[in-house]
């Protein structure tokens, strides 16, 4: 799809029922659809978007033009949709969603350094977060605890930073990376959630024969069974309480046991500590546990992909003696941790915050075929105009025929050929 002659882009605003010359929060998502009006564009709801119109970019020094192929919902994205805000994170200007994206390169700016070996049509992914690269953490190569950072779609930063979940946008050269010619466009969505797998898998340094519990089987959760699987793990039990998602995990052969939690309110505090312990309870009885000797004793490595304080607290339950907890998921900001047995059994209780040089790695590991049929993943595809369908059933859980969604994708299709 040419963009010549294209000057305006149309942007999705979803604003919460709030008057955006009155007040937030505000989250955009972008597209060049110019036939559509702001009027036309409302939807009405609980989580309302609108259309507004903006130019399409032009590359700057370093940069350049991408058109969004695909971005893939996730849960921080769900997040900014229903609440405005993700945790602590508040939205406190209009910001555009969407962070796990791939695309094709449509302009070079100008002093793009040419080892880069970028050029008009190669088909990218984006790394979102762009970092200050002169902090301590940057010179060190751990850019993603840059305290500058300003990473696409987050409202961590203000000014926030625009995501993907628009037809056209520039990016900086350096954060651009080309894919191995066997991987699908559609699944270059798929590097940014593998590249935190990665970057927790890194530091867990688990070896072959290692045995896993992953609690969560959204994409995160579902990547890092994968992972763990085409890594060596002999053991690898997931636990969520969609069932529709363990199904299909044990589909693609990346768990050797599934459990289903059953649904309950969340809770907080000492309420959610006997949640916790009720569930992991449940689980040593289960047969994914009974069925590996010695395994009600513990898991090697516990990786927590759901940020919910019930979860949190069962993860270091979980874990053996001398073993790890990687805390994954994001959400909770104050819970009380059942840490003193922990601490006294040696169990590492690790905090992973996003990614850092992944990105190469994620999409040779995709292209690869190691990890199966990754693009089972992408089980939804909703045109951009279609974005507010897209959260809905995101939200749901299943479509509109009762389908389990794994991760939605939203965009221009016509670039994968959907």
């Amino acid at each position: 799809m040419s963009l010549e002659g294209k000057t305006s882009q149309v942007a999705i605003v979803c604003h919460d029922g709030n008057d955006l010359r009155t007040g937030g929060p505000w989250v955009i998502c972008a597209s060049s659809m110019s036939n559509f009006s702001l009027s036309e564009g409302l939807f009405s709801g609980g989580e309302e978007m609108m259309w507004e119109q903006r130019e399409i970019p032009q590359p700057k020094d370093g940069e350049v033009q991408i058109q969004v192929a695909v971005t893939g919902l996730c849960g921080s994205d769900l997040h900014y949709y229903l609440h405005g805000a993700n945790g602590i994170f508040k939205i406190r200007e209009p910001l555009v969603l969407g962070h796990e994206a791939g695309g094709i390169i449509s302009a070079v700016g100008p002093n793009v350094n040419p080892d880069f070996g970028l050029k008009v049509g190669d088909k990218v992914a984006m790394e979102v977060g762009v970092s200050c690269k002169s902090c301590k953490n940057c010179r060190k190569g751990r850019y993603n605890l840059c305290k500058n950072m300003r990473f696409a779609s987050s409202a961590k930063t203000f000014p926030h930073l625009d995501g993907t979940l628009r037809e056209v946008m520039t990016w900086p050269a350096e954060l651009v990376y080309k894919l191995p010619p066997t991987l699908d466009l559609a699944l270059a969505a798929l590097a940014e959630p593998l590249s935190v797998v990665l970057h927790a898998y890194r530091r867990a340094n688990l070896q072959p024969g290692a045995r896993v519990l992953v609690i969560g089987t959204g994409a995160v959760g579902l990547l890092t069974c994968a992972l763990a699987r085409a890594s060596g793990s002999t053991t690898v039990v997931a636990v969520d309480i969609e069932q529709g998602k363990l199904d299909f995990a044990k589909q693609q052969n990346w768990t050797t046991g599934i459990f289903c939690l059953p649904r309950g309110p969340r809770v907080s505090g000492l309420e959610a500590l006997e949640a916790a312990e009720k569930s992991w309870k449940a689980l040593k009885e289960s047969d994914a546990v009974q069925s590996v000797e010695g395994l009600e004793d513990g898991f090697d490595a516990v990786f927590e992909c759901t940020g919910v304080e019930s979860c949190m607290q069962m993860a270091p339950m979980a874990a053996a003696i001398g073993t790890k907890v990687l805390y994954v998921g994001m959400g909770t900001k104050v819970l009380s941790l059942p840490c003193g047995p922990s601490l006294l059994s040696e169990v590492d209780l690790i905090g992973v915050f996003r990614y850092a040089n992944t990105y190469p790695d994620a999409l040779a590991l995709l292209a690869s075929g190691k990890l199966g049929d990754v693009g089972a993943m992408a089980s939804h595809y909703y045109p951009l105009e279609n974005a507010k369908d897209a959260f809905e059933d995101l939200k749901r859980g299943r479509d509109a025929n009762g389908k389990t969604v794994i991760k939605p994708m939203v965009g221009n299709l016509k670039l994968v050929g959907k």
